[in-house]
């Protein structure tokens, strides 16, 4: 939907020789995208220029590849196309957009999700008009815009990766192991002697410590390294 410019709004940003920010809004609520389109057309005071408003991500990568805004304000939960991905496409076909995602909600994972695909800042819907204008302005001069709870929510997507990519690492290594070795390695952590071991496996001490040496010289790791590794792969 093209939306009409304003001729009785004060262009101040055409008065001083600077040309108005683009902007294209993504969001599968009509009544969103007005509101916004009003909110950024009537107290910009001519700094922003709304180009058109889209109803789902496809619409939203093709009028940006048409346009190619300054800036995209993209909703997450769009029909077609969710917001993640359509960022992911609007930074290929239009490589000067910058993409702020426009939410109400910060679910798990969205930012760093978001942050993947090329967005490179949040607005929310509740934001003040002001706001949203000043992180507008700032995302085109090339300035990530993130608000606290975006910027809270990131680190703990990155710890959650970071912790489940050691996750994963420690799976395989045990794994790397032999059938017999990775067991006997899983029940030392598991705080059991070797005489223990040694008769729930129904096999010998000496057998025991020759799965646990092996299994240290593979891994390069002693007893309670190996103990560490168990702990975080979750076994």
């Amino acid at each position: 939907m093209r939306t009409q410019e304003k001729t009785e709004q004060p262009d101040d940003a055409a008065a001083g020789g600077e040309a108005p920010v683009t902007v294209i809004i993504a969001d599968d609520d009509p009544m969103i995208c007005q509101t916004m389109a009003l909110i950024l057309q009537d107290y910009s005071r001519g700094r922003i220029r709304v180009l058109d408003t889209c109803a789902d991500g496809v619409q939203a990568v093709a009028t940006a590849e048409r346009d190619h805004p300054d800036v995209m304000l993209m909703d997450i939960d769009m029909p077609a196309m969710d917001g993640i991905e359509a960022t992911d496409r609007v930074r290929r076909v239009s490589p000067g957009t910058h993409v702020l995602i426009l939410t109400s909600l910060s679910p798990q994972r969205t930012v760093e999700r978001a942050v993947e695909m090329g967005a490179e800042g949040f607005v929310s819907k509740t934001d003040a008009p002001q706001t949203i204008i000043e992180r507008i302005l700032a995302v085109r001069d090339g300035e990530p815009q993130f608000n606290q709870t975006a910027q809270r929510q990131l680190l703990d997507d990155m710890a959650s990766t970071r912790l489940n990519a050691r996750e994963d690492e420690a799976r395989g290594m045990l794994d790397s192991l032999p059938e017999r070795e990775r067991e006997t390695v899983i029940l030392a952590a598991q705080g059991m002697s070797n005489q223990e071991i040694a008769e729930r496996m129904f096999i010998s001490e000496r057998t025991v410590k020759a799965h646990l040496s092996s299994a240290s010289e593979r891994l390069s790791m002693n007893r309670v390294q190996l103990a560490r590794l168990v702990e975080r792969a979750g076994r």
